[in-house]
């Protein structure tokens, strides 16, 4: 499961817009070891962050790129209900538009 959350806003996105949001995902995406991270998919995904997260949830889902196990602990604890939702629907609209 951690490993889908790590990737869910990465895997089988392919090319997207050819704006370049900037900002701590699209950091931590470009930073990222994963395959198939570049600057294109990057900056897509972090226009799906600016659609969805505040900044400081940002920053926060910017920590999953490096410690996977983050997101499994964050996803798990009582208090990150509402913060859990909203990454959830940032995932799913990165993987809609940045596919």
């Amino acid at each position: 499961m951690r490993i889908i959350i790590s990737i869910i806003a990465l895997s089988a996105l392919a090319a997207c817009g050819s704006g370049r949001p900037s900002g701590p995902i699209s950091r931590a995406c470009e930073a990222s070891d994963r395959p198939g991270a570049n600057a294109a998919l990057c900056s897509c995904v972090q226009g799906a962050a600016d659609a969805t997260l505040s900044g400081g949830e940002q920053r926060r889902a910017a920590k999953f790129f490096d410690d996977p196990q983050r997101a499994q602990d964050t996803r798990q604890e009582d208090g990150s209900g509402a913060f859990w939702r909203r990454y959830k629907s940032f995932a799913e609209r990165a993987e809609a538009i940045c596919r």
